[in-house]
C-alpha cells in the first residue's frame, strides 16, 4: 500500500462530510453566473441563475450545466429540447439575483429576444450560447444538461463572478 486510504475508511470519511462545510469549501472557486433560459411548452418562458457552467467539447460544440433535481424548472429544461446559456456582466448582478429567487415572472424589466426555438437570449450579456439539449445525466442530488452549441455571441465585457456567496467582479494581476 502507498499510504491510501482503505475502502472502509475512505466510506468513514465520506459519511463524516457535512454538506454545509463542504458546500463553504467548493464556493472558494470563483465561477461565472449565467442564467439558463428556455421556452417551456404554451410559450412559457423559464429561467434560472446558476453557476454550474463549463464548456465540454470544442468539436463538438459542447456546453454543460446541473440543475437540483428537485427543482420546479427541471421539467421545462428536460422537455423543451433547447436552452440558452446567458453569461452575465458585472453590471446585472441584479439579473442574476432577479432569476435566484421564486418570482412569478423572473423577466419582468429584462430586456431579452427570442433565439433558437423561442429561448430567450438576454440583452448586453457578455455571452450567449443557444443550444440543442444533447443528454441530461444523473448526477446525484443534480441532473447534468449537456448542451450542443447551435449558435453564440461573444461582446465581452466585464463578466460576473461568484466566489464566497458574494457577487465579485474581474480583476487582473499586475
Amino acid at each position: 500500500m502507498h499510504g491510501g486510504l482503505s475502502p472502509s475508511e475512505a466510506q468513514d470519511a465520506f459519511d463524516q462530510i457535512c454538506p454545509t462545510t463542504l458546500r463553504a469549501a467548493l464556493g472558494m472557486f470563483a465561477t461565472g453566473v449565467a442564467v439558463m433560459t428556455t421556452m417551456a411548452p404554451a410559450r412559457r418562458v423559464v429561467g434560472l441563475t446558476a453557476n454550474s457552467f463549463s464548456s465540454v467539447s470544442l468539436e463538438p460544440p459542447l456546453v454543460l450545466w446541473s440543475l437540483a433535481k428537485k427543482s420546479p424548472n427541471r421539467e421545462s429544461f428536460e422537455e423543451a429540447g433547447y436552452f440558452a446559456v446567458n453569461i452575465l456582466t458585472a453590471e446585472q448582478a441584479d439579473i442574476s439575483s432577479q432569476f435566484a429567487r421564486p418570482l412569478a415572472d423572473k423577466f419582468r424589466n429584462v430586456d431579452w429576444e427570442p433565439g433558437i426555438n423561442g429561448v430567450p437570449v438576454i440583452s448586453d450579456c457578455v455571452a450567449s450560447f443557444e443550444c440543442r439539449l444533447r443528454n441530461s445525466i444523473d448526477g446525484g442530488d443534480h441532473m447534468i444538461f449537456i448542451g450542443e452549441i447551435l449558435r453564440f455571441n461573444n461582446r465581452g465585457g466585464d463578466p460576473l463572478l461568484f466566489l464566497g456567496s458574494r457577487y465579485h467582479r474581474a480583476m487582473p494581476l499586475a
